[in-house]
């Protein structure tokens, strides 16, 4: 069996928030094998860049605020133009996660940014690959992907509470995506080895 996937989770959490999101993506894919690194895009310096290139896949996460990813998420994203222009990111995988205030409150336009960032990278992107919940009568606020987003993960929590108030159902789908990234980082990989292994012979 080959090495595990190294997936980097770059992020940037305002309130603390998205840094719960950020942990249960963790969470979710290790549960699945993986190897794991935190990066908070706010202070990037050599060691979190050559983290990001030597992953296997990159979850991007960031709040949204005033309808995109935050400042700080941007300047991030602005300054991989030099790996952008070597395609240094070139087929490694890549999904986001996000959450804000309001309930739609345009969190579909981070996702897609962030997909749109991913694409510009040359990534294969990863949807979260879930069903909407909690769009039924007889479905729940507990469901998973309770909030119905598609690119990736999303959650919701009043912007007067603390992090800790995150909705369990959020979290939930947080950990769901990071445990889909991993499982289809490994199958990418064993992919790989195996056309590499049958060229060789």
């Amino acid at each position: 069996m080959g090495k595990p996937p190294a997936i980097a989770i770059a992020h940037h959490s305002g309130r603390g928030h998205t840094d719960v999101l950020a942990q249960a993506v963790r969470d979710g894919a290790r549960t699945a094998g993986a190897e794991v690194t935190m990066v908070t895009v706010e202070s990037m310096d050599d060691t979190k860049w050559e983290t990001l290139d030597a992953a296997d896949a990159i979850i991007f996460g960031s709040p949204t605020y005033m309808g995109s990813a935050s400042g700080q998420f941007h300047m991030f994203a602005a300054s991989t133009n030099k790996r952008w222009g070597r395609q240094a990111w070139k087929d490694k995988l890549g999904s986001g996660f996000t959450i804000g205030a309001c309930k739609a409150g345009d969190k579909d336009s981070t996702l897609g940014y962030f997909a749109t960032l991913g694409h510009q990278h040359g990534m294969l992107w990863v949807s979260l690959g879930l069903l909407p919940g909690w769009h039924l009568s007889h479905e729940s606020e507990n469901d998973l992907n309770r909030l119905g987003y598609f690119n990736g993960a999303a959650g919701t929590v009043a912007g007067d509470l603390p992090s800790d108030a995150v909705h369990k159902a959020d979290i939930a789908t947080a950990e769901y995506l990071g445990q889909r990234v991993a499982e289809q980082t490994a199958i990418v990989l064993a992919g790989r080895a195996a056309l590499a292994a049958a060229a060789a012979r």
